[in-house]
C-alpha cells in the first residue's frame, strides 16, 4: 500500500434484478475492485440477487481473481421485491464505515466511487448523483412532474426530482436510515427524513424508468409516497369540504329564489315545483364527492393496515461467499 491509500472501509451494494445486469456483473465488479484496491485499505461488496438466475450470477463471479471473489457477498431473496426493499437489504448487510449503492448504469465509471468519498470529506454524511436530463415517456414525465409538485408543495422533504440511486452514506446516516422501517417502498424520501448534511455531483447520465417495474405499479407506489410522506390528502378532502358547503349554498339561494320569483339564478323561469333534473344532478354530485372520500380514505386505512401487520420487507433465502 502506498501512502495515498485511504484508511476506509467502504461497502459496495448493487441489485441485480434483471439479465442485462446479470450479464454486465463481471465488468461492474472488475472496474470496482480496480478502484477499491487502489484507493481504500477495505471494501466489500454487497450483491442482492432480486429474481436474477443464480447460476448465471455464478458463472460471471467464478472467472474473477480470489482477491475480488473473496470480498463478495450474494444475498439471494426468496421472492423480488422491489428496488428500494432490495437496496435495503443491501444496506442492512453492508459493514463500511461508508456504503455506496452503485448502480450498473456507471458500470464504465469507477472511479465515482472515489469522487462521492472525497465529497463526503468536506463534512458531508450522504452524497449522490444527479442529473439534467430524464428519458421517459409522456405518461411518465406527467406522474413524475404531478407527483414531485406535490412533494414540494405538501411536505417539508427535500428531495431531489434528479436524483439517481447511486449515492455514499457515511455510517452514523446509514444506522438512522436504518432505524426508519417505512413500508413506503420509496427509499429517497427516507434520506430526506434522516438529514444530515448532504451534496451532490453532476453527471450526464439520464434517468430512466426501471423495467422490471410497470406504469401502473409507479402509480401505485407514488399514491403510497404520496399519503405516507405529505399532507396534500388531507389538504384536498379540506377543499372537496369547501366545495361541497359551496355548492349546498348554491342550491339553498336557487331554491328559494325559485319559490318566490320563479326565476332561476340563470335567469331561467321554471316553475317552482319542478326541480326534478336539479335535484338528480345535485345527488349525483354528492355522491361522486362521497365515493371520492371514500377512496382517499381507504387509501389512509390500507397504509395504516400494511405498517400494523409489519411483515418483512424482503426475505434472504441464502447467503453465498465466493
Amino acid at each position: 500500500m502506498n501512502g495515498s491509500v485511504r484508511q476506509s472501509f467502504i461497502s459496495v451494494v448493487g441489485v441485480l434484478q434483471s439479465q442485462h445486469e446479470v450479464r454486465q456483473l463481471s465488468a461492474w465488479l472488475s472496474g470496482l475492485y480496480g478502484e477499491l484496491s487502489t484507493n481504500f485499505s477495505h471494501f466489500e461488496f454487497v450483491l442482492v440477487n432480486n429474481g436474477c438466475d443464480i447460476p448465471g450470477i455464478e458463472d460471471a463471479v467464478q472467472p474473477l481473481p480470489e482477491n475480488l471473489r473473496k470480498n463478495i457477498f450474494l444475498l439471494n431473496l426468496s421472492t423480488p421485491v422491489n428496488r428500494d426493499n432490495a437496496i435495503l437489504a443491501g444496506l442492512d448487510r453492508a459493514n463500511g464505515d461508508y456504503t455506496v449503492v452503485f448502480e450498473f448504469d456507471f458500470v464504465e465509471k469507477p472511479s465515482l466511487v472515489t469522487q462521492l468519498w472525497e465529497l463526503a470529506q468536506a463534512g458531508n454524511d450522504i452524497v449522490y448523483l444527479r442529473t439534467k436530463e430524464r428519458r421517459l415517456s409522456l405518461a411518465h414525465r406527467l406522474l413524475y412532474k404531478v407527483f414531485y409538485f406535490i412533494l414540494r408543495r405538501y411536505s417539508q422533504l427535500r428531495i431531489d426530482p434528479w436524483a439517481h440511486h447511486t449515492r455514499l452514506i457515511s455510517r452514523r446516516a446509514l444506522n438512522s436510515l436504518l432505524r426508519l422501517r417505512e413500508n413506503s417502498r420509496y427509499l429517497k424520501a427516507n434520506y430526506a427524513l434522516v438529514g444530515y448534511s448532504t451534496a451532490s455531483i453532476l453527471v450526464k447520465e439520464p434517468l430512466h424508468p426501471d423495467l422490471a417495474v410497470g406504469f401502473s405499479e409507479q402509480v401505485r407506489t407514488a399514491m403510497v409516497a404520496v399519503t405516507s410522506f405529505t399532507t396534500f390528502l388531507r389538504s384536498l378532502l379540506l377543499w372537496i369540504f369547501l366545495f361541497s358547503v359551496l355548492v349546498a349554498i348554491v342550491a339553498i339561494f336557487n331554491a328559494v329564489k325559485v319559490k318566490i320569483t320563479n326565476v332561476d339564478i340563470f335567469g331561467e323561469h321554471v316553475e317552482s315545483l319542478s326541480g326534478w333534473a336539479f335535484l338528480v344532478v345535485l345527488m349525483s354530485v354528492f355522491f361522486a364527492l362521497t365515493c371520492l372520500i371514500l377512496y382517499v380514505m381507504s387509501i389512509y386505512l390500507s397504509n395504516i393496515y400494511s405498517e400494523i401487520k409489519n411483515r418483512p420487507l424482503y426475505i434472504i433465502e441464502s447467503v453465498r461467499r465466493f
